[in-house]
């Protein structure tokens, strides 16, 4: 059976209630819910009944111990925790602009998770994966990037899979190493899973077929174009899948990425045909938005089964 790993930073999410641009002001707060683009990921695989787990470090606080219930609670193999008695759990503020995008006020490297390597334990954990999975929000730190690439090499010499989900965030393009490991990344990759205009980040042709083209034959064996409300595009060397987005009304989109990726990787592995398998991925992202809470709109299989079910009847 395989089971799947990812690796970097976990987090608690505070979110402003009233619309507005950034924190320079006191406006009213909810939180914290558990977040962290990894712990997303992994957390919506574990509802999946995959088995997965995730390395990565919190404070020995309520911040981390919300995380680990949630993580455990979900299925989570939370062994590759290390939780730092004298360190403090990363976070996220978030606030919502009237556009709708969302601005970010970021403690992850100064954080429990800002240092992250290998021991032991660890060591013994990625023993037992066969797939890795990255987030781009993960290459924040030269430890952490040491820790995944070696992930990486381990799994990849074992006859193991890659997922990358870029996720980049302007707020961390800055972090020493990012761009270098970026790439680094790319190039053990299986799957791809960009959203919009990043799939042009890796790629020097101009068009999204020409990028796909070019992609493709770097050695990615498929790429997965998340569109956000529209769907998604699923593209391998002998066939395009595209499959439109539920309509629902949207609470916090946070997360929705995540969730919709660490679907469509659990099912791709599990040999579901990638139509089915979009179909599905889009029903988890959709779902999740629904919800205040990066995790708080994860879901079982039966759940999005029973959407996709109450979608058509709506259509019908």
């Amino acid at each position: 059976m395989s089971k799947i790993l990812t690796i970097g930073e976990i987090l608690v999410e505070i979110i402003a209630t009233e619309r507005g641009n950034g924190f320079r002001a006191p406006v009213p707060l909810i939180g914290p819910f558990p977040s962290g683009a990894p712990a997303i990921f992994i957390d919506q695989v574990g509802k999946l009944g995959q088995a997965c787990a995730i390395i990565s470090r919190v404070g020995d606080d309520d911040f981390g111990h919300v995380n680990l219930d949630r993580l455990r609670a979900d299925g989570v193999d939370v062994s590759g925790i290390e939780v730092d008695p004298m360190g403090t759990t990363g976070s996220a503020f978030v606030r919502y602009r009237e556009d709708g995008s969302r601005a970010f006020v970021f403690n992850i490297r100064h954080s429990a998770c800002g240092q992250i390597s290998l021991n032991d334990q660890t060591r013994k954990l990625l023993d037992d994966c066969t797939h890795v999975h990255v987030m781009g929000t993960a290459l924040y730190a030269p430890s952490v990037i040491e820790t995944i690439l070696t992930a990486i090499g381990t799994v990849k010499a074992k006859g193991g899979t890659v997922s990358f989900d870029p996720n980049l965030r302007p707020e961390i393009l800055g972090s020493p190493g990012m761009r270098e490991a970026l790439s680094a990344v790319l190039a053990k990759t299986d799957i791809f899973l960009p959203s919009g205009e990043e799939l042009f980040l890796f790629a020097s042709a101009k068009t999204e077929t020409g990028a796909v083209e070019e992609l493709l034959k770097g050695g990615i064996k498929a790429i997965v174009l998340k569109r956000g409300e529209a769907g998604a595009t699923y593209f391998d060397g002998s066939r395009t899948i595209s499959h439109p987005g539920f309509e629902v009304t949207e609470v916090d989109p946070t997360g929705a990425g995540d969730s919709f990726g660490a679907t469509f990787v659990t099912l791709w592995l599990a040999g579901m045909d990638p139509a089915a398998a979009l179909e599905l991925a889009n029903a988890s992202g959709a779902r999740a938005v629904t919800k205040a809470g990066p995790m708080e709109g994860a879901s079982i299989r039966a759940e999005l089964d029973d959407f996709i079910a109450t979608a058509a009847r709506k259509q019908a």
